[in-house]
C-alpha cells in the first residue's frame, strides 16, 4: 500500500496518458491554420529574401533609367534631361519625379534618370554612364536637373563631361545646398560622415529608427500616413543601400562648389528654392550659387511657394513646379514657331 503522498505506480501512467492526451489535442488545435500561418510567413519571408537579394545584385553598378515618353523619343531624338536624384532618393522615385514633370519636360528632350550605385555614389561611374548613355542614344544636347543634392553632383559631372569634349546646355538646382553649411541640420549630418569615414556601416534596424525620427522632426511637413509609408520605402528591397546613404552624406560634407566655377562652358544654370525650407538654408544657398556661377546663372530667384514639403519636392507638388519650370525653358531655350517637327537649336 502506498505511502501518503505516494501515486501508485498505476496512478502515475494514469497522469502520464492523460498529459500525452492533453498535449495532442493542444497540437490538433494548433495544427492546420497555425502550420499554414507559419509556412506562409516563412514563405514571404524567403521571397522577400530572394527579392532583395535580386533587386540588390541588379542595382550594384550606376546606371541610365530612360522613362519613355512618345512625343519626346519622336521629336528629340539628340536631347536628353538627366534627372540627378538628391539624397535617399531610389531609382523608382527619381522615375516618378521625371513621370511628375513630364508636361514640362518633355518639350525640349527625352527622359532619364541616374540611378547609383548601391556600392556607394562613384562620380567617375556617373559620368561615363552618362557619356556612353549619349554616345549610344546618339545625345548631343544635355540637359540636367538637380534634385537637392543633385544639383551638386550635375554641377561636377557637367565639368567633367566638358572636359570629355560633352557641353551640358542646362544645369536646374532644385534646392540645391552650395555646401555642407547650408545644411540646416548638421547634428545629424555630422554623425552619419563620422561614421562612414571611421568604417562604421549602421545597420538596416538603426536606419529605420534614423528615417523615423528624421521624419518626426519634420512632422509639421508630412501627414502621420506619409511619415510611416516613407519610413516603410527606406526599410524595402528597392531604397538605397546604407552604405550609398553614407557616401551621399560624405560628398554633400565634403562638397566645394567654387572649384568647377568657369569650367562648365556656354551651360546656363538656374535655382529654384522655397524660403521655408527647413533643410537647406535658401537664402544662403541661392545666392552663393548666384555669385560663384554668375557667368552661368540666368535665373536664382524663382520660389516653389506653397510646395509641402517645402524642400526639393517636385514628386509632391508637380502644380507648382511645372510652371516655374516651362517658364525657365520657355525664356532661355525658346521653340521656334510654327512646323510640325521642332528643334530648339
Amino acid at each position: 500500500m502506498p505511502y501518503e503522498g505516494e501515486v501508485h505506480p498505476q496512478g502515475r501512467r494514469g497522469v502520464s496518458d492523460a498529459r500525452l492526451l492533453a498535449e495532442a489535442a493542444a497540437l490538433k488545435r494548433f495544427s492546420r491554420r497555425s502550420f499554414l500561418a507559419g509556412a506562409g510567413a516563412s514563405g514571404l519571408l524567403a521571397a522577400d529574401m530572394l527579392v532583395t537579394r535580386e533587386v540588390q545584385s541588379q542595382r550594384r553598378t550606376t546606371r541610365i533609367l530612360s522613362v519613355a515618353d512618345d512625343f519626346a523619343d519622336a521629336y528629340y531624338p539628340d536631347a536628353g534631361w538627366f534627372l540627378f536624384p538628391g539624397y535617399k532618393t531610389s531609382w523608382e522615385e527619381a522615375q516618378w519625379i521625371l513621370n511628375t514633370l513630364r508636361g514640362a519636360l518633355n518639350k525640349r528632350a527625352r527622359l532619364a534618370a541616374v540611378g547609383y550605385s548601391n556600392l556607394g555614389l562613384n562620380v567617375s561611374e556617373v559620368v561615363v554612364a552618362i557619356a556612353d548613355y549619349a554616345a549610344a542614344e546618339k545625345i548631343t544636347k544635355l540637359f540636367f536637373y538637380g534634385h537637392s543634392f543633385g544639383g551638386m553632383l550635375a554641377t561636377q559631372v557637367a565639368a567633367r563631361l566638358l572636359a570629355l569634349g560633352i557641353q551640358v546646355q542646362f544645369i536646374l538646382l532644385d534646392s540645391s545646398p552650395y555646401s555642407a553649411h547650408d545644411v540646416l541640420d548638421q547634428s545629424w549630418f555630422d554623425g552619419v560622415v563620422f561614421l562612414y569615414e571611421s568604417g562604421v556601416r549602421f545597420p538596416s534596424t538603426l536606419r529605420g529608427g534614423y528615417e523615423l525620427g528624421e521624419r518626426i522632426i519634420h512632422k509639421d511637413e508630412r501627414s502621420w500616413r506619409q511619415i510611416l509609408n516613407q519610413t516603410l520605402e527606406q526599410l524595402s528591397p528597392i531604397a538605397p543601400s546604407n552604405i550609398l546613404v553614407q557616401t551621399e552624406s560624405a560628398y554633400i560634407y565634403h562638397f566645394e562648389g567654387r572649384q568647377f566655377a568657369g569650367q562648365l562652358g556656354t551651360a546656363k544654370m538656374a535655382y529654384l528654392g522655397n524660403p521655408k525650407d527647413a533643410t537647406v538654408d535658401y537664402e544662403t544657398a541661392s545666392e552663393t550659387w548666384a555669385v560663384v556661377y554668375k557667368d552661368n546663372m540666368v535665373s536664382s530667384t524663382l520660389q516653389t511657394t506653397g510646395a509641402v514639403p517645402a524642400h526639393a519636392s517636385p514628386g509632391w507638388n508637380p502644380q507648382i513646379y511645372r510652371p516655374l519650370v516651362t517658364g525657365l525653358l520657355d525664356e532661355f531655350f525658346p521653340l521656334p514657331r510654327g512646323g510640325s517637327r521642332v528643334s530648339i537649336f
